[in-house]
């Protein structure tokens, strides 16, 4: 007797719990599916919540209509979530899975609460059950990599010439391949066919690493090495330049500028140097051949490109201080961390400015100095243009104007360089820009490089108040007969520009932008989108948000539900948050595009990620404790946008990047997040799309999932383009590297990288044999590993 009290005492403990898990969902649904249906949201979770907690009470008390009620919940849930996503397979996750699991809890639980003599029928149907519904789950999430549609390749149809000048093949003698950005390399020894036998052949450690936790927070190695004859360069992240023997990754030499860690910005980055030969200058002549590159705090090297030593003829022994003229800088607020640009003997450089801080922080005037000497040749500074050097004694140059943090392209035969313009300080607050902020600001500027003076600009938004300023290099092509450009946009827009006057190639219309905000006077009516290619996707509804639950889902849908968005372009406002789609990250940033020059396609990968913001009150923003850097009390790192009080104007602002929820860290926006693309320069026409990047290093509460499925992670870095018909690219949070078939879009090789990729790869040619090589740094943005290795592969 007491024998069979116990079992029947422990019979009844398994559907209590199930019952009280099944209840306790029920409720919340119910409660938050109240709410989502009074701000006039989908009325399924106040349906779904109300019919489980009939079935978790049933369950609780050992009724077995309660297993039979959530089967039918669950049937009926599919159902729903198939007329909502069709059969999108991440979409279908919050949706059906986590029901899924209890469906199987539920099949496990019914036969205890059957008569004894059908337990055994209930408990053998059951396990049938559960084994069916897993084994189609494991084929739904097979299907998550499927290749989709493929159009034709076009064949080698062109032969365009390189106006910077310069060739990429055995070497790779600039940041984009050359001045002119393809990131193409002519070497064919690697191929499609033969590209999954790649092996490491050599790696080195350039011992930058940070200095401490803090400083980790800090760290994005995002390089991009240089190979000129039998040196290959690299540069870390605080600065320090090695150069590697390109065939055993040897150290040569090493040169450490001793940049202090008060002078790191948002980011410890150093994406690359630049290599100048100068012309007549007898080979073995000491600086004949240089490395110049800019620092973190803001000072301009010339170092000899064979020795490491410093060229003591260039500014005062081998260094410029950029800063001259720029009034008072606190440390992080001027940085150099991209490559400059030499034209025609001149180093045309410019600058970040560390964001969101002070509408009137220091100038971003674009410089250009003497490759040989280092003098300065001109400054641009847009709110003085008859100022041709430094400013006169007692001023500066004008404060808090648009700057070019990133990198730009050279035409050595127009003598332009051409510059992706960012945006006024203070990027969430336009009221108090002046005109010739208006007129630069999220532009690409053609300077020329014997004047220093704009030859022409093309606008991509009118008074940006997105932080959308350009992040990428513009490609220099030949469009159909047509010295061009190809110049990607972080809105996702693609636009073919004539490079000589600025005029579009291809169709460029305007949309009409949403009003309102908190200056709804300074809104623009239109905004610009390209016609010819785009890859935004369509504005986002309640059915594309997400989360690993029917619960998270719900809780993103309220937030969408509660938060300002009329599509593209929906100004910022103060009393609740906006959504940004897509967010500052992109489209496409600062990794920018490759394209193959001989069968005009462009490879594009970008990001498919909303913000979420929101405007500070000033008052409410100086209770928070936010003030700028060199004022704050709190650590350095973190998100950008995340709490920067952009002072001396009404609003901080405060950015929810990639639109995150707080507890379990996941996405509001339902996969993928990012892509990559190939596309007919010819047409405009998209040959093949694929997300981009694995599931492997995502997951709830930062836990990592390693699951190898292909979501389309965010990515940062760009892609290298060959004529051996592959892809190289990096740059997902997967801490992946991989080939991919140029023809089909198809994943043919891949390897684990130590630490992020967040770096564009590069290929060149030693002894008979062709390298690949990446400096997977990690970044602190991505939250990907940090890292100092320099990787080579080549085939055995």
């Amino acid at each position: 007797m007491v024998s069979l009290r116990i079992q029947n005492k422990a019979g009844a403990l398994p559907p209590l719990i199930l019952g009280g898990i099944i209840a306790l969902i029920g409720l919340v649904l119910t409660m938050g599916g109240i709410y989502l249906a009074v701000l006039g949201g989908s009325a399924y979770y106040v349906l779904a919540g109300v019919a489980l907690l009939a079935s978790g009470a049933l369950l609780i008390r050992r009724n077995i209509l309660g297993g039979w009620l959530y089967c039918a919940i669950f049937v009926l849930t599919v159902i729903w979530a198939l007329a909502e996503a069709g059969t999108n397979n991440w979409a279908l996750v919050p949706r059906v899975i986590a029901p899924l699991v209890l469906l199987v809890a539920t099949f496990l639980v019914m036969p205890t609460l059957s008569a004894r003599s059908h337990r055994w029928k209930l408990g053998l149907g059951a396990s049938a059950v559960a084994v069916i519904l897993t084994g189609v789950t494991g084929l739904i999430f097979a299907r998550m990599a499927d290749t989709g549609p493929v159009s034709q390749l076009p064949e080698l149809r062109f032969d365009m010439g390189d106006p910077s000048l310069m060739s990429a093949g055995d070497d790779w003698p600039a940041y984009g391949g050359t001045d002119a950005a393809r990131r193409f390399s002519p070497l064919g020894q690697i191929t499609a066919e033969n590209v999954k036998n790649l092996k490491r052949i050599w790696v080195t450690h350039t011992g930058d690493m940070p200095s401490s936790d803090k400083i980790a927070k800090t760290y994005g190695g995002e390089n991009t090495p240089l190979k000129v004859g039998n040196m290959l360069y690299v540069c870390t992240p605080k600065n320090i330049v090695l150069a590697l023997d390109p065939a055993t990754g040897k150290q040569r030499w090493k040169f450490d500028p001793k940049v202090s860690d008060e002078a790191i910005p948002y980011t410890a980055a150093c994406r690359g140097v630049s290599y100048f030969a100068v012309p007549g200058a007898p080979a073995d002549q000491p600086c004949a051949q240089r490395i110049v590159y800019g620092t973190l705090d803001a000072r301009l090297f010339a170092l000899d490109a064979r020795t490491g030593g410093r060229c003591a003829a260039f500014g005062r022994n081998g260094e410029v201080d950029t800063k001259i003229g720029m009034g008072d800088t606190p440390p992080g607020y001027v940085s150099i961390n991209s490559p400059p640009t030499i034209v025609r003997g001149v180093v045309v450089t410019g600058h970040q400015v560390l964001d969101g801080q002070d509408r009137w922080a220091p100038s971003g005037v674009i410089r250009g100095y003497d490759a040989v000497t280092g003098k300065l040749r001109w400054a641009w500074d847009m709110m003085h243009p008859d100022w041709n050097g430094y400013p006169p004694p007692g001023q500066t140059w004008a404060r808090g104007t648009p700057n070019m943090w990133t990198i730009a392209s050279g035409d050595e035969q127009l003598g332009l360089v051409y510059l992706p313009m960012g945006n006024a300080a203070a990027d969430y607050y336009s009221s108090l820009r002046r005109p010739q902020e208006r007129d630069f600001a999220t532009s690409l500027v053609a300077l020329d490089v014997t004047t220093g003076k704009p030859r022409w600009k093309f606008q991509a938004v009118r008074d940006d108040v997105w932080d959308y300023d350009f992040g990428a290099q513009a490609t220099l092509v030949d469009f159909k007969g047509t010295p061009a450009l190809v110049l990607p946009s972080k809105q996702g827009d693609i636009y073919v520009l004539d490079r000589r006057t600025g005029r579009p190639l291809t169709p460029v219309g305007t949309i009409k932008a949403p009003g309102g905000g908190v200056e709804p006077q300074q809104r623009a009516a239109t905004q610009r989108v390209s016609l010819w290619h785009t890859l935004r996707k369509p504005q986002l509804t309640e059915r594309d948000m997400w989360g690993m639950s029917p619960i998270d889902q719900m809780i993103c849908r309220i937030q969408f539900r509660k938060a300002s968005y009329k599509g593209f372009f929906t100004p910022p406002e103060s009393d609740r948050r906006s959504i940004e789609y897509p967010g500052y990250n992109g489209g496409t940033d600062w990794g920018g595009i490759a394209v193959d020059p001989r069968r005009g396609v462009i490879v594009a990968n970008y990001n498919d990620m909303p913000n979420y913001v929101r405007l500070v009150p000033r008052a409410e923003a100086d209770k928070k404790g936010w003030a700028p850097r060199d004022q704050a009390r709190g650590d350095i790192g973190g998100a950008e946008g995340a709490g920067d009080p952009q002072a001396h104007t009404p609003y901080a602002i405060d950015v929810n990047a990639g639109w995150r929820l707080p507890l379990t860290g996941m996405l509001c926006k339902q996969p993928p997040y990012g892509g990559i693309r190939a596309i007919d320069m010819a047409t405009g026409r998209t040959i093949w799309d694929r997300p981009l990047g694995e599931a492997r290093t995502n997951g709830p509460f930062g836990i990592p999932s390693m699951l190898p499925w292909t979501i389309g992670t965010p990515n940062n870095g760009g892609s290298v383009v060959t004529a051996g018909g592959v892809i190289f690219v990096a740059a997902a949070t997967d801490n992946l590297i991989r080939a991919i078939d140029l023809k089909t879009g198809k994943v043919l090789w891949k390897d684990v990288l130590p630490a992020g990729g967040q770096a564009t790869p590069m290929t060149y040619m030693v002894g008979g044999k062709q390298y690949l090589v990446i400096a997977p740094g990690g970044h602190h943005f991505m939250e990907t590993p940090i890292g100092d290795e320099v990787i080579a592969y080549a085939l055995p």
